[in-house]
């Protein structure tokens, strides 16, 4: 229930977010056109499709981790049995995935907070607020951390099936 939950959220917001490709890409033609058909370059459209790109890249990351879109060392883990890969696995999310999403989710919890405060914007040709990217490397950062939760559980009750 827990695994199904959590997957399904990264999948749904996986999706959603997917979206935003286009519309960055769209946006990143129009300027084209604007700048080299027409001689009219847009003064916004450089710092809105980075803020766009930025926003796609950090919330894909539950998502990946679901679909197994992220680097692993199978160079090692290759040549283990089942018990021992077991084990490795879920001693490399307890030493090193958790604390790090864990600290990445606090950090820019307080980052997105500060920016917030301080009315943080961008310092290009228009002035764009920074903190709903800042908050959606919080909020990134927690779907990360469910979806490796979802993932233990997986390697623990061996549900190999639910693992791609």
């Amino acid at each position: 229930m827990i695994i199904r939950a959590i997957d399904g959220l990264n999948e749904i917001i996986g999706r959603i977010v997917s979206v935003v490709a286009v519309v960055f890409a769209a946006i990143i033609i129009y300027d084209v056109v604007m700048r080299y058909a027409f001689n009219e370059p847009t003064r916004w459209a450089f710092d809105v499709s980075k803020q766009l790109y930025g926003f796609y890249f950090i919330m894909l990351g539950g998502y990946a981790l679901r679909h197994r879109a992220h680097v692993s060392v199978d160079l090692v883990t290759e040549r283990l049995g089942p018990r021992t890969l077991k084990i490795v696995q879920i001693a490399g999310y307890v030493i090193f995935f958790f604390p790090f999403t864990w600290v990445f989710m606090t950090q820019s919890w307080d980052f997105a907070l500060r920016s917030w405060n301080q009315g943080e914007t961008t310092y290009g040709a228009i002035q764009m607020p920074v903190y709903p990217l800042k908050m959606a490397m919080c909020l990134a950062a927690g779907l990360l951390l469910l979806q490796g939760i979802s993932e233990v559980l997986k390697i623990i009750l061996n549900r190999r099936e639910e693992l791609a």
